[in-house]
């Protein structure tokens, strides 16, 4: 009898990845496989060179991906004779270390609620976008999309940003809507306290919220879910990365 081929895991795991924004789908990819004991606490991982030729992202994006791990606790970077990056798991904030002791059923309720968020966002998106706001409306959408550019300090950046997303689903008129994203907007807030604030994912989303009040504003709907959809596919990628 043949013997069954050893699979290497990471090749299995580490993909190319795909869509818009390859470094929140590098941060997920890596935070996956490191998570799942793919690269154990305490192994050292592959140089940048390979991993962003495994991943099919470049070495400047792969660089990014790496710091947001640093900055998450997951990995750290030895310099000199043996160095590397090595995995260790240490949260290093205290919402960080005290989302590592969340309960499975606390992550199964976050994981819902992502999938949630995916339906209902997007939805809220494209219906207010058919409204296409004018006068006080319209004013109250381009102030509450200022205030998240504006906003400098990562408590204030959340809560504008919570904010822009809460005029979106007021614009729809829809009190159900309004409830809806009330609630998925809650626990994003409180999954988003438990990783760092990353300066290239603001950014992302920065171009993200431009463009979604553009579409709104000229009254285009179907392009109003896309970008939300890409707005929300990216926010869920770095959380289910660095959440777990």
């Amino acid at each position: 009898m043949t013997a069954s081929p050893v699979h290497d895991l990471t090749q299995a795991v580490l993909r190319p990845v795909r869509g818009h924004h390859a470094f929140e789908a590098c941060v997920e990819q890596l935070a996956t496989t490191i998570r799942l004991g793919v690269y154990p606490l305490g192994s050292t991982l592959p140089s940048e060179r390979e991993l962003a030729v495994r991943l099919g992202v470049s070495r400047a994006t792969l660089r990014e991906a790496m710091a947001a791990l640093r900055e998450a606790g997951l990995v750290e970077t030895r310099r000199g004779r043996g160095g590397g990056t090595v995995v260790t798991l240490k949260p290093r904030t205290p919402s960080a270390r005290a989302a590592a002791r969340t309960t499975a059923a606390k992550r199964q309720d976050w994981l819902d609620a992502l999938d949630f968020r995916r339906i209902v966002e997007p939805g809220a998106a494209q219906l207010a976008a058919t409204t296409r706001p004018t006068g006080d409306r319209r004013t109250q959408l381009e102030e509450a999309h200022a205030a998240v550019v504006a906003a400098r300090k990562p408590a204030a950046h959340r809560q504008a940003d919570s904010r822009f997303h809460l005029t979106i689903a007021a614009l729809t008129g829809s009190p159900r809507v309004i409830e809806s994203v009330t609630s998925v907007q809650s626990t994003l807030h409180e999954m988003l306290l438990a990783i760092p604030v990353l300066e290239q994912n603001i950014n992302h989303s920065d171009r993200q919220h431009a463009a979604l009040v553009r579409a709104i504003l000229d009254g285009k709907a179907d392009r109003a879910r896309v970008v939300m959809e890409e707005h929300c596919d990216d926010t869920a990628a770095l959380l289910r990365g660095l959440v777990g």
